[in-house]
């Protein structure tokens, strides 16, 4: 296919992110429908800023059927436009704007998309740091994809090396990135995973806090206040001693999340723990017992097909 901007129509926009427009349009030639990532540069002497090279770099390197696909780039005057497999919803307005039920069939369904996205992502050494609802998106046929990499970063499995803590969204935050933590590994991911399950199940977030402070209050008041049994090493991260919590006994995960099923409890709860070295891998929760007990897995055929946007 010949990328320029001259080659497609633009059809809507569909909404405007951090870092630039974003445009459903299609090719002129074959009919395919895309979306147009346009982001400003605002300095051309410094080049295409970090966080886009980051995206674009982890979207040439991750070819799944679970991540979205960057199909090319090119430059439009001071912007330079992405072109994106267009999607036409995603889980947020599942959860809150769709006229479909989210089934616990059909959760599941998303939830393994997520997983085999996450397994993949993993497998390759990419974190993705900015995993919820709003970055899972789903196409005409009912396929969850993982989106909106532009905080993603490769990582080395023997770890060593720092990274920003000022990642993920707040809710989704694992408690090491809450404490200013800058060595951490993949399993902030699974945290977030995690909180996004429990969130299709109950149709509201696990842990929302209006801020920092108040989102680890949340997160210590639910969980109890960590031991070096539970979480070593936790003393030691860089917040740790800059604010104290009073301290509190766990809350019991049925009473955390009530009227849900044992088997996703434990599925749940085997990502949201202190110690990120004991959170479950994707992998290792694709096989977990949640999916091989009634109600099945929803067929793709069963899945909402979104409308267009």
């Amino acid at each position: 296919m010949d990328y320029d901007v001259n080659n497609y129509t633009v059809v809507g926009r569909i909404g405007e992110g951090a870092h630039g427009l974003v445009f459903k349009a299609k090719h002129n030639t074959t009919g395919r429908e895309v979306a147009l990532k346009k982001i400003l540069i605002k300095n051309l002497e410094d080049g295409i800023p970090v966080h886009v090279m980051r995206e674009i770099k982890a979207l040439q390197l991750l070819r799944c059927k679970y991540i979205i696909k960057l199909y090319d780039m090119f430059p439009r005057g001071m912007s330079l436009v992405l072109v994106l497999e267009y999607m036409y919803s995603g889980l947020w307005e599942m959860l809150h704007q769709c006229e479909h039920e989210l089934t616990i069939a059909r959760v599941k369904t998303y939830a393994k998309m997520l997983l085999k996205g996450m397994r993949y992502m993993h497998a390759h050494y990419v974190m993705h740091r900015d995993l919820k609802p709003a970055n899972l998106l789903i196409n005409h046929e009912g396929i969850l994809k993982i989106a909106d990499l532009g905080l993603a970063r490769l990582y080395w499995p023997e770890g060593g090396r720092p990274y920003s803590h000022q990642v993920a969204t707040r809710w989704y935050r694992a408690p090491e990135l809450l404490y200013g933590a800058r060595y951490y590994s993949e399993k902030i991911d699974l945290w977030s995973v995690g909180c996004i399950i429990a969130e299709m199940i109950t149709k509201k977030p696990l842990f929302a806090g209006e801020s920092d402070i108040e989102q680890l209050a949340i997160v210590l008041q639910h969980l109890g206040t960590p031991t070096e049994e539970t979480w070593p090493g936790h003393s030691q991260l860089p917040d740790f001693h800059k604010i104290s919590f009073p301290e509190s006994a766990p809350t019991p995960w049925i009473d955390l999340l009530p009227g849900v099923e044992p088997d996703a409890i434990h599925l749940i709860k085997s990502f949201i723990l202190y110690d990120a070295d004991r959170r479950m891998s994707a992998k290792q929760a694709l096989r977990h017992q949640w999916f091989q007990k009634n109600p099945l897995p929803a067929s793709l055929e069963e899945m909402p097909k979104p409308k267009p946007k």
